[in-house]
């Protein structure tokens, strides 16, 4: 049994669903298909939420009538047969008219949460519907039913596998089953989700439940490239790489793929490979366990949006514990550090997230004098044990060496090194380490 995964823009046109119809109809395996909601409606439901909160109703109202129209309009060109746009057009009223009813009562996260779901609950039906029009079976298999988070945010793997097989052990004759990406029910049985991205999590998480033969994620570039080819004209997919490199490379920006998409299906061994609905032939990236004989780079990533603390200390600095209690405050206002470099009288760090960034800063002022720069970008550059690769660190700063680097971090992980640049120069930085790094013959 297989997971395949389609992202916004694999759905986002009517055409690209059928596409998707085509793709999944042709695989020979059972399969979990996780969609995400159509291109651009996340965007929106966020906006609505953040009009309710700043107590704007008829802002929020306004978002969501344009947006039923855009339904609408998407649905009366997905159908042909009038039974095919009823069941369309009643599954658009079903979701808009709770849209509407928020707009009657108090605002609150749970709410948010609410209306944030309504992108995948949305695509996933349309998508279910037009198979019931084109006469292919399938089974509609709500995520709220078996994904589930605890009361730290972290999914509960051993759950959704419980869930996931005894559902699935009612259908043995069926093959195809169609899910939601990106949401689920936390602790409290609310509905919730798994963050931004959190349609490969979710396929991954599937993936991992069941002992899938592969992961599929269908997105609109072929593959994992070596280098942002947004920004850079010269860049190339990635055949294979290692669960590791991968990790790496989603942590610090890769847009192609999730963050924390990677651990799940590394964890219990399951291939993931990155494949383009635009372009289903074209081979893409396999990511495995297996790792590559090839040294040297094998890709470049930019992480944007961040943030850079300094703390100096030269009373505090050697002193016994001193690490331990920095490092308190941000688990504390659960924040994440991203890089980190030490010297003799001062710590620099960075953050992505600048939510309690000012408490942050005032509890750490008591240790010493605080710095704090932003419109940063680190910039991660990534090989198999390439620390362990002579000349690799040579060739990288050669790159840099038109460039003030504001850190360097090597050595933390034998997968890569990141440097640390102001934002204005991460466009010329990718293209410099492109040109130096990579052969394009």
């Amino acid at each position: 049994m297989k997971v395949m995964k389609f992202g916004g823009t694999s759905v986002g046109r009517p055409e690209r669903m059928h596409q998707v119809k085509d793709l999944i109809t042709r695989s020979e395996d059972r399969t979990i298909v996780v969609l995400s909601a159509l291109s651009g409606t996340t965007n929106e439901l966020v906006k609505i939420g953040e009009a309710l909160a700043a107590g704007k109703k008829e802002d929020a109202k306004s978002i969501i009538d344009g947006l039923k129209q855009h339904y609408k309009a998407f649905c009366e060109e997905l159908f042909q047969s009038f039974n095919g746009k009823n069941r369309a057009s009643k599954i658009i009223e079903e979701h808009f008219e709770f849209l509407n009813i928020i707009l009657k009562i108090s605002f609150n996260e749970s709410i948010n949460k609410d209306i944030l779901a309504q992108g995948e609950l949305l695509s996933t039906k349309l998508f279910y519907s037009l198979l019931e029009e084109l006469g292919v079976k399938a089974v509609f298999l709500p995520a709220l039913e078996f994904m589930s988070i605890d009361e730290y945010h972290e999914p509960e793997l051993q759950k959704i596998r419980e869930k996931l097989e005894k559902v699935l052990s009612r259908y043995k004759e069926d093959t195809i089953f169609v899910t939601q990406g990106y949401i689920c029910k936390n602790h409290r049985n609310e509905v919730d989700n798994l963050k931004r991205g959190g349609s490969d999590y979710t396929a991954s998480l599937i993936g991992a439940a069941i002992s899938a033969s592969v992961v599929e994620i269908w997105t609109d570039i072929d593959g994992m490239h070596n280098n942002d080819p947004r920004i850079v004209e010269k860049t190339k997919p990635i055949a294979k790489l290692s669960f590791d490199e991968a990790a790496e490379l989603a942590y610090f920006g890769a847009k192609i793929l999730h963050p924390a998409s990677i651990w799940p299906a590394q964890l219990h061994n399951v291939p993931v490979k990155l494949l383009n609905t635009m372009d289903p032939d074209a081979d893409g990236t396999t990511i495995t366990s297996e790792v590559s004989e090839k040294g040297g780079v094998r890709a470049i990533a930019a992480k944007d949006g961040i943030t850079a603390i300094k703390i100096k200390s030269s009373r505090m600095l050697l002193a016994y514990g001193f690490l331990r209690k920095v490092f308190e405050i941000f688990e504390q206002y659960q924040t994440s550090i991203d890089m980190i470099t030490t010297s003799e009288v001062a710590i620099s760090l960075t953050i992505d997230d600048v939510t309690h960034l000012k408490v942050i800063n005032n509890e750490l002022e008591q240790f010493g004098m605080v710095e704090v720069d932003h419109n940063l970008s680190i910039i991660c550059i990534v090989g198999n044990s390439i620390m362990d690769q002579k000349g690799v660190l040579q060739q990288v700063m050669n790159c840099l060496e038109p460039y003030p680097l504001r850190m360097v971090s090597y050595g933390g992980s034998r997968h890569n090194v990141s440097v640390l640049v102001e934002a204005k120069f991460k466009a010329e930085v990718l293209k410099s380490l492109n040109a130096g790094l990579f052969s394009f013959d």
